[in-house]
């Protein structure tokens, strides 16, 4: 029998943007997921399972993933990766500049530790001169992404990440305080609990290289460097480096300095993330008015995604055979969610109630235990992975969390993937999915008008988002609190064994000591990092929700002003907020 259904986005602009970054030349949206499909089962009945999660949107491949398998082109299914580690000799750095060319000419953005280059003005003995430091050395990269467009027509994405003990910090932390440096570029400092704790007891902090000590400076000084620049201009972000060691799984043989441009992902040397996200909203049908969740078809779909996505890693090209000898050696994944607040919206579960944090805990519950068990199957169907060490393994802090019966199976029958959960922020493949709300964040906005440039010229188009069409009025970003965000980050991030992108927005109520509380609430709870979004800062300053009628000559500059902003004013696409929708993405 054939089914008339129709599949696929509703929205003109979510098929438009399917088809410009995710399609074959002349292949439709069912197509797409027949190829996707068919790349990625194990047999007959897997693609026919994995093609109708496709096709329903139930869960949305990374753009990597729908742009690459199964297609001609040959570009990696990987979206970001981490370089090579980049020691304090030019040989090694040009060796990672090549690298992250060959990288991003594939379609992979990076990211990169500079910790172990020598601070400037110290003394090159060889040279008989002195070290320029690495700040300045990130140009060499940031030129690199400037000038190789990445696969698919993008530009390459890049996380700099720096130790909070490096002598060099202050120059780090105000290297993007414009808007015409290192514009390729995110940067984040990888913050330390020995220096938490000297902020906590306002003790001298040093910073040092290669156990020299260059200074001891006041901490209490140092961090409010760090927050005034997040506070105006949304960098440098944080990561809590200590704290992802702590918790990764892979402890006991990798030792992890930088994450993926979106951060979602810690990784080590040539470290790679496989990313995907289930769709809430597809699992909400609707009883008297009222959204219901199908816990069991969601735990059902988990299974065939975790087959489908380990197939990816033997199945895809990579940009380097490093990088593929890291992701074949490890397995890892990182599965996530999406539209989680539409999807509370249509339950009638207001966003950060307790309520909503309820059904976010049972949620991630649900996805960790469900793909941990899965990946156990496939370890007893096909082996675990190469660097699997029973007894280290399920020692980490994470796995010890984990349900008895779960730990009892991974003992019994080993694990394929060391990683499995994390969330991106998915802005792209969200807005392809009639615009959900992206990843665990709210709506930015419930409707907003876009121009479209097509064969034919200019349109404008209102976009709406996919609750409030469908008559569910959710809050926005921008009328949650501060505090309420921060809250959905913590349920969340202890289910994720990866990391977790989400975006604490900050509204013109809250104070410059409020705002710094976010980032010491969010280390005291354990998360890996934290951003925030604070609008009426320098960098996002002109940005405001977009009038529905605008005159020519401000449409004109309100779309010069946003493609200067969302690409830093170099063209360069690090990952950035959107300013017409407020999703981040690195795609």
């Amino acid at each position: 029998m054939i089914s008339n259904r129709q599949y696929g986005p509703t929205l003109e602009l979510s098929n438009e943007i399917d088809e410009m970054k995710y399609r074959q030349t002349g292949e439709d949206f069912g197509a797409k997921c027949t190829r996707i499909a068919h790349a990625l089962a194990d047999n007959d009945q897997h693609f026919d399972a994995m093609r109708d999660i496709l096709r329903e949107m139930k869960f949305l491949p990374a753009g990597r993933v729908q742009n690459a398998m199964g297609a001609a082109r040959q570009t990696t299914a990987y979206n970001c990766f981490v370089s090579q580690q980049i020691n304090d000799d030019m040989e090694s750095i040009m060796s990672a500049a090549t690298s992250a060319a060959q990288t991003m000419r594939k379609g992979g953005g990076i990211g990169y530790d500079f910790s172990h280059i020598r601070p400037r003005g110290d003394l090159i003995k060889s040279l008989d001169s002195k070290a320029s430091g690495p700040v300045s050395f990130m140009g060499i990269f940031d030129a690199i992404c400037q000038t190789i467009s990445s696969s698919g027509a993008r530009r390459g994405a890049q996380m700099g990440v720096l130790r909070i003990d490096h002598p060099d910090i202050m120059e780090f932390i105000n290297a993007k305080h414009n808007s015409d440096k290192l514009t390729g570029f995110n940067i984040s400092v990888g913050v330390t609990d020995k220096f938490m704790e000297c902020l906590d007891a306002k003790k001298p902090f040093d910073l040092k290289f290669e156990g020299k000590v260059y200074d001891s400076v006041d901490p209490v000084g140092l961090w409010d460097a760090i927050m005034r620049g997040t506070w105006d201009w949304a960098e440098p972000g944080v990561l809590f480096i200590d704290t992802i060691n702590a918790e990764n799984n892979l402890y006991y043989c990798e030792e992890i300095a930088a994450t993926n441009p979106c951060g979602e992902q810690p990784l080590p040397p040539y470290g790679a993330c496989l990313l995907g996200s289930f769709n809430l909203t597809q699992y909400v049908g609707m009883l008297d008015g009222c959204g219901q969740f199908n816990w069991i078809e969601f735990e059902e779909d988990i299974t065939h995604v975790v087959r489908a996505m380990d197939n990816v890693i033997d199945r895809t090209i990579y940009p380097l055979p490093h990088q593929e000898d890291e992701a074949k050696n490890k397995r890892r994944m990182g599965l996530g969610i999406t539209g989680l607040a539409n999807a509370g919206s249509m339950m009638n579960l207001e966003y950060g109630t307790a309520s909503f944090l309820l059904f976010t805990r049972q949620v991630l519950e649900i996805l960790r235990n469900a793909a941990y068990s899965t990946s156990a199957d496939l370890a007893e169907e096909k082996g675990s992975f190469p660097m699997y060490r029973s007894k280290d393994y399920l020692k980490s802090s994470f796995i010890k969390e984990l349900p008895e019966w779960l730990q009892e199976k991974i003992r019994a029958f080993g694990i394929r993937n060391s990683h499995l959960t994390s969330i991106a922020p998915t802005g792209t493949i969200s807005l392809v999915a009639d615009n959900i709300s992206s990843g665990i964040e709210p709506p930015f906005s419930n409707e907003y008008t876009r121009t479209l440039t097509t064969f034919e010229g200019t349109r404008t188009e209102l976009v709406q988002d996919y609750a409030y069409a469908r008559g569910f009025k959710g809050k926005t970003a921008n009328e949650i609190t501060a505090e309420k965000h921060l809250e959905v980050l913590c349920v969340a991030s202890q289910f994720v064994d990866s990391a977790v992108s989400k975006t604490c927005n900050v509204g013109d109520s809250v104070t410059y000591e409020q705002f710094k509380d976010l980032y010491l609430d969010a280390w005291r709870n354990g998360c890996k990092g934290i951003t925030t979004f604070r609008a009426s800062g320098k960098r996002y300053g002109i940005l405001n929700e977009v009038p529905m009628v605008k005159t020519d000559e401000e449409e004109e500059k309100e779309e010069k002003e946003e493609e200067e902003i969302a690409t830093g004013g170099g063209g360069g696409e690090a990952c950035y907020i959107d300013p017409l929708t407020g999703q981040k993405s690195c795609e």
